[in-house]
């Protein structure tokens, strides 16, 4: 299998199983399982807990699903090769230095679904600046003021990409 190919699959970093989503599983199981949770209140403590179990179970199947139609891997391809054609792109600047910001936007897909960007700014300015994304460490290059459209256009490529308006913002 070749190099490009064999990266397309996301495998999982534990089983080496193809399509593994751990971020848009965990992020929907634990939305599905508050929401579960809260339904199954009226049951009484069976209830909540019974609730709980079918919530994370259905919203980690939901959350696979947003996970799927990102993958990071292409992502970044798309972004390596385009950085140079967005409109807040200097000249003095390499990929490596807008690719932090990508990251923070292309992952926040996944871990804010259902949310408008606007919304939740101020949660990837923190995502960005503390390395509070997917790989953990961003190595910022840029400060949030510079990073904050590369972020933005990672977020918008993708709700272009994601059918139906899942940010509900009419786009």
């Amino acid at each position: 299998m070749n190099d490009k190919h064999e990266n397309d699959l996301n495998r999982d970093p534990i089983s080496g199983t193809p399509g593994a989503h751990p971020v848009g599983t965990g992020v929907g199981a634990v939305a599905g399982g508050a929401t579960g949770a809260a339904i199954g209140a009226a049951g009484g403590p069976v209830g909540v807990v019974a609730g709980a179990v079918v919530g994370a179970v259905a919203g980690g199947l939901a959350g696979k699903g947003i996970g799927e139609s990102i993958n990071p891997t292409a992502e970044e391809a798309y972004w390596r090769g385009q950085y140079e054609n967005e409109p807040y792109y200097a000249r003095d600047r390499s990929y490596e230095d807008y690719a932090p910001a990508y990251r923070t936007g292309y992952e926040a897909r996944a871990r804010y679904q259902g949310k408008r960007y606007e919304e939740i700014e101020h949660d990837l300015k923190r995502d960005y600046e503390t390395g509070s994304n997917e790989i953990g460490s961003n190595q910022a290059r840029l400060a949030w003021d510079d990073a904050r459209h590369a972020t933005r256009a990672a977020w918008d490529r993708l709700e272009r990409a994601v059918p139906g308006d899942a940010d509900r913002d009419g786009k």
